[in-house]
């Protein structure tokens, strides 16, 4: 256990210089798009794998419930990975690369917002869901690892996350979620108080 601090600190001081070279501007972009989604009356659509599917989750319920000001429009989010049964269903009847794809498909329409979780950029369903959106004229997010993998190139939006360790861009992606929900209420507050 003598090491123990030194690995403790070591990855408290690697998250903290990763965050600091998050892209605001790719935020921010994010933020807007989401905001104007929900203007619109769009639906959001979140989705990943592993603990990528647990941030998925989480982005939903928190874009969901949190954000919710009296007054202001609220986000319609559905978060793919919940309904294990349908996406079972889709893996064992088709293939694991259909589960997101599949339950997309009847739902997404243009102007939609469709967030894939994939640390490595590369995971075949969420490339696949992202195919999807796009041939239905969706807007697309990436949350993505280091150098972003497939993902960032089909994208409108990738907010890649600077760090080669997988668990500090998990740790990144729920900072980010937090981060965007948290902006957003914040934005809905100021403009229906000046109405």
């Amino acid at each position: 256990m003598h090491s123990t601090p030194h690995h403790i600190q070591t990855y408290f001081n690697q998250l903290q210089e990763m965050i600091t070279h998050l892209p605001a501007d790719l935020i921010e972009q994010v933020i807007v798009l989401l905001l104007e989604s929900a203007r619109q009356n769009k639906k959001v659509f979140i989705f990943g794998n592993g603990g990528s599917a647990s941030t998925a989750s989480h982005f939903a319920c928190d874009l969901a419930k949190n954000t919710q000001v009296p007054g202001a429009p609220q986000f319609r989010v559905i978060g793919l990975t919940d309904n294990m049964a349908l996406m079972t269903a889709w893996a064992n009847d088709t293939s694991y690369n259909n589960v997101f794809a599949a339950q997309l498909s009847p739902l997404v329409e243009a102007g939609d917002v469709v967030i894939g979780i994939s640390c490595s950029g590369n995971s075949g369903n969420v490339l696949r869901a992202m195919e999807v959106a796009r041939q239905h004229g969706a807007i697309t997010i990436g949350f993505t690892g280091d150098d972003g993998g497939q993902l960032k190139t089909m994208v409108d939006v990738c907010l890649p996350v600077p760090s080669p360790r997988i668990e500090q861009q998990e740790d990144a992606h729920l900072i980010l979620e937090h981060c965007i929900c948290a902006a957003i209420k914040a934005e809905l507050m100021a403009q229906t108080s000046s109405i």
